[in-house]
């Protein structure tokens, strides 16, 4: 269910790739070697009494926790969605900025807390968690919410349901987690809504941008998917014509939830699941499809396809932003046809197949 991501993997998102390959491969070096794991723990006493500094560094990097490296490393790979829409350096400026500025509201919430309640907060979960905490600020605000389903006939089931499950799984792991996603979730909308000009004061060199897309890129780059290459190339026949049903499946529901948004009044009957709107190609398939009735001569078909809309200039410059986010022409084609020129259904479409 991580549909907003699309199924084209780490492609056009190689800090994501690095992230994920270096922070949970520190995290398992750790876990095998308990003895060097005092270095990278986020001890705040220390720094504060001590002023042992460097722990806001190597505290705040590598998760000796294996289930929250596991579940922070979910979230890494389903926002890597705003390194493919943003780019690269926007993504690390803002990875950058969230970073300095919950180290910041980290020490501020744990005095804070003293202050209040008379409670010294000794140790806080190590790891880069408040950062993945303040993606959620931008996941919310700019990923648009496509329903999936219904459970109960009221409880809805969306394409970012189980993203905010895995946050929330995250949250309740340790007692503490709840300061550092606030932490992340603050430092993450001052960022996102440049309050003061922390765009402009927290981002990444365009120096260090070149840098890093010279030596780090090549290292954790993706090949680009095929586009030419024939569906399932190297499969079977079987998986081929389930690949081809599977995206007729697509193409269906898209259809219906544009057909959908047109007609709100036409809504479904609450029940336990809507079986026949998840699938509706299912009944469409094979030999239970109707024969066509021969027309009469000077009358054409009519189209079952959505009417698109009459401005092919800003269908245009809506393929071009497509195809900018890293999709293909053709892909970008098909969406926008299917979607009736609504570039966000469009997107979010590409985005979850």
């Amino acid at each position: 269910m991580f549909t907003s991501t699309g199924s084209r993997g780490l492609y056009k998102a190689p800090l994501s790739k690095g992230l994920l390959l270096l922070l949970n491969g520190l995290t398992v070096i750790f876990a095998l070697l308990p003895q060097h794991q005092n270095v990278f723990t986020y001890n705040l006493q220390a720094v504060r009494q001590q002023h042992q500094v460097w722990r806001l560094l190597c505290g705040r990097l590598v998760c000796l926790d294996v289930k929250d490296a596991f579940c922070s490393s979910l979230l890494i790979y389903n926002f890597r969605v705003f390194e493919r829409r943003f780019g690269t350096r926007k993504f690390a400026s803002f990875l950058l900025g969230c970073w300095c500025l919950s180290a910041l509201l980290d020490v501020l919430l744990v005095q804070v807390l003293h202050i209040l309640f008379e409670y010294e907060v000794k140790e806080l979960p190590p790891g880069l968690l408040a950062p993945v905490f303040s993606f959620f600020v931008p996941f919310y605000l700019l990923i648009p919410r496509m329903p999936v389903t219904q459970v109960l006939g009221q409880i809805h089931i969306t394409n970012k349901s189980l993203v905010y499950v895995v946050g929330l799984q995250l949250l309740t792991s340790s007692p503490f987690m709840w300061l550092l996603a606030l932490s992340g979730l603050i430092s993450g909308a001052l960022y996102h809504s440049n309050v003061l000009w922390l765009q402009k004061l927290l981002f990444v060199p365009m120096w260090m941008s070149h840098v890093g897309h010279c030596l780090l890129e090549p290292l954790f780059s993706c090949s680009k998917p095929s586009e030419e290459a024939p569906l399932g190339m190297g499969a079977t026949l079987e998986i081929q014509r389930q690949q081809r049903m599977d995206l007729l499946d697509q193409q269906m529901l898209l259809a219906h939830y544009s057909e959908a948004r047109r007609n709100p009044r036409n809504q479904p009957q609450p029940g336990f699941l809507h079986w026949t709107r998840l699938f509706p190609s299912l009944r469409h398939r094979g030999h239970n499809r109707p024969l066509a009735q021969p027309l009469p001569q000077g009358q054409t078909p009519a189209s079952t396809q959505p009417p698109l809309l009459d401005n092919s200039v800003i269908a245009e410059e809506q393929v071009a932003r497509l195809v900018e986010m890293g999709f293909s022409r053709i892909d970008a084609l098909e969406a926008l046809r299917a979607s009736n020129n609504d570039i966000n259904v469009a997107t979010n479409f590409l985005l979850q197949h």
